[in-house]
């Protein structure tokens, strides 16, 4: 079969076509958290342990059986893998809860306010310098971000204190877990990293289940399970390896501004399939956050600059 040179036109093509079924994949994450937490039969914690749990033995499976330098982990490297799985584990639960208080379109939208949540962070960490732009840009998505979460709609008997709270908290979980990945130093596959990040996360989640009343999964309705298997075959190990096949045929900051239309899809998914539908402000906070990410991201599309988070 012959190969595809990154640069040519046929891997600009099939890379874009890989980052935007990546996307359309990881927009479906709402859904079907929504279609599982439906008649409140399973918690936000319990759903965060067991795809968690799920997300790890699939990924452990599939290192297993590709990775020919093997799945060790360096010891130096322990504390950084650890604590992107704390993050990952802690992130899940906060996503399910924006699912559920913010809806499937909003907390997608509020989670592109990550990469301004990095920037912040690796100047504090890494000294990092802050460009004019960059800090324009970050005022431009908090604006966005601030619109999208309803805090000029307070009022609004559907906005609560906890809502809000998740809105801000998703993005920056999110940061967290991009943070220490940026910090892992380099020789690892993504699988390797991926698999034990997820295998900590439901780890430490794994004494939390003690407060939901068992160890063991929820009952629920059977199509609850083919919901379940949508969530972790379609929406995080698919979505995953698609978007991992783009970034070898495209430059990651392409990349990183095409997946910004997991939004759109986000919210084609929510109107269809749940019913949901944005007000005009928060249509107005979504373009806002779309336009501040792709101004902090483009001045990295002719760079090596741009380091791609590695997704939920």
């Amino acid at each position: 079969m012959p190969t595809v040179e990154p640069g040519t036109f046929q891997a600009t093509v099939t890379g874009t076509i890989a980052v935007l079924l990546a996307a359309a994949c990881w927009a479906l994450s709402g859904i079907f958290v929504k279609l599982i937490m439906v008649d409140d039969q399973v918690s936000s914690l319990a759903l965060a342990f067991w795809r968690d749990t799920a997300a790890f033995v699939v990924f452990l499976v599939v290192g297993a059986s590709t990775q020919r330098k093997g799945m060790a982990i360096r010891r130096s490297d322990w504390p950084v893998i650890a604590g992107m799985g704390v993050s990952l584990g802690v992130f899940h639960v906060a996503l399910n809860l924006g699912y559920r208080l913010n809806g499937a379109a909003i907390t997608t939208i509020q989670q592109a306010a990550m990469p301004a949540m990095v920037l912040v962070a690796a100047r504090m960490v890494w000294k990092e310098p802050l460009t004019g732009m960059k800090i324009f840009s970050l005022m431009v998505i908090a604006t966005g971000t601030v619109l999208v979460s309803g805090l000029v709609q307070a009022g609004a008997p559907e906005v609560s204190l906890a809502s809000i709270a998740v809105g801000f908290l998703v993005p920056a979980l999110y940061a967290g877990w991009s943070l220490f990945g940026k910090a892992l130093r380099s020789g690892y596959s993504a699988v390797v990293t991926l698999t034990w990040a997820f295998g900590i996360a439901a780890l430490i989640l794994l004494p939390c289940q003690l407060l939901t009343g068992s160890l063991l999964p929820p009952p629920v309705p059977a199509i609850a399970y083919l919901w379940f298997g949508g969530l972790i075959g379609i929406s995080t190990v698919f979505a995953f390896f698609a978007f991992t096949f783009a970034l070898g045929r495209l430059p990651a900051g392409i990349a990183s501004i095409l997946v910004m239309s997991e939004i759109a899809f986000a919210v084609f998914y929510a109107h269809l399939f749940l019913g949901e539908t944005l007000v005009p402000i928060e249509i107005a906070g979504a373009l806002v956050v779309v336009a501040g990410v792709f101004l902090l991201l483009a001045p990295g599309l002719t760079t090596k600059a741009i380091r791609p988070a590695l997704h939920r």
